[in-house]
């Protein structure tokens, strides 16, 4: 993670906005040059333009705000902390969504609290592992996590915020989905639940059993992850693009044995997309 002492310059960013119309009429984009303060340095730090936005943007003294994993939701936690320090936000509480997040956020000074049913999130914001264009469904969970690591708690935690920012890089953001989906099934007969998975997606899918340390194969190697839940992660592997995520969604729900999976519809959603050139790519449905 790039560390976020360097020189703060001020100067118009260019941020595209990019509005969704009602069903059946055209959508309209417009482009807009938005002054905020932003950081400038090496290349690795491409979305700490995105993280510092959306907190800037999106985050006011007394809200509860869902705390993200990944590399932009590490910058915004610091951001964040950093603000607090400040006094320029106040009594701000963090909802951390992983261990690593609740971890980062201990070390910036952020107040935490657990996330249970009943928790009221006025706001939150995470990484995706990508974006679709059109729906702003978005895929989490690829990268190999750890035990301790939960998708279950990530999603609800994103499903109960009143207000959700992902924060991606440009190549994250595509009509035309490719590579694997997370589903989490219950250990017991998972094997059946995966043969089940790979009928559904009949030569468009492999589907392997995620290991959590050695050799990676179909049936999760020696060592095959078990999240805290008790439940197998299986990778559903796509060898032809992914048409909708609405669609694979809802297909997966109706299978017997899986319990969640990494796709993520939530309205209201806005995008940031940190693109190569510097600016920002602010897309709202």
């Amino acid at each position: 993670m790039a560390s976020l002492a360097t020189s703060t310059l001020v100067y118009s960013t260019p941020v595209r906005i990019k509005t969704s119309s009602k069903p059946g009429s055209s959508s309209r984009n417009c482009k807009k040059t938005v002054p905020f303060p932003v950081t400038r340095a090496d290349s690795s730090s491409l979305l700490l333009d995105a993280a510092k936005y959306t907190v800037d943007k999106h985050i006011q003294s007394g809200m509860v705000v869902g705390l993200g994993s990944g590399q932009a939701s590490g910058m915004a936690i610091q951001y964040l902390g950093r603000l607090l320090r400040a006094g320029a936000l106040k009594d701000v509480v963090g909802v951390p969504m992983s261990v690593t997040s609740a971890s980062e956020a201990a070390k910036a000074g952020i107040p935490l609290d657990v996330y249970q049913d009943s928790s009221q999130i006025d706001f939150a914001f995470d990484d995706a592992d990508i974006i679709e264009e059109e729906t702003l469904a978005a895929i989490i969970g690829r990268q190999k996590s750890q035990a301790d690591e939960s998708i279950i708690q990530e999603k609800s935690i994103l499903s109960a915020a009143k207000k959700l920012v992902f924060m991606i890089t440009g190549n994250k953001y595509m009509g035309s989905l490719e590579g694997s989906i997370p589903v989490l099934v219950q250990a017991l007969n998972w094997m059946e639940t995966a043969e089940e998975i790979d009928d559904l997606f009949l030569g468009d899918a492999e589907v392997w059993r995620r290991s959590s340390i050695g050799q990676v194969d179909p049936m999760g190697g020696d060592f095959p992850l078990i999240t805290r839940e008790g439940h197998n992660v299986l990778d559903v592997i796509f060898t032809s693009p992914i048409q909708s995520l609405a669609e694979v969604a809802e297909s997966l729900d109706k299978v017997d044995g899986v319990v969640d999976h990494g796709v993520i519809s939530k309205l209201p959603c806005t995008v940031v997309i940190a693109v190569e050139s510097g600016g920002l790519n602010i897309v709202d449905r």
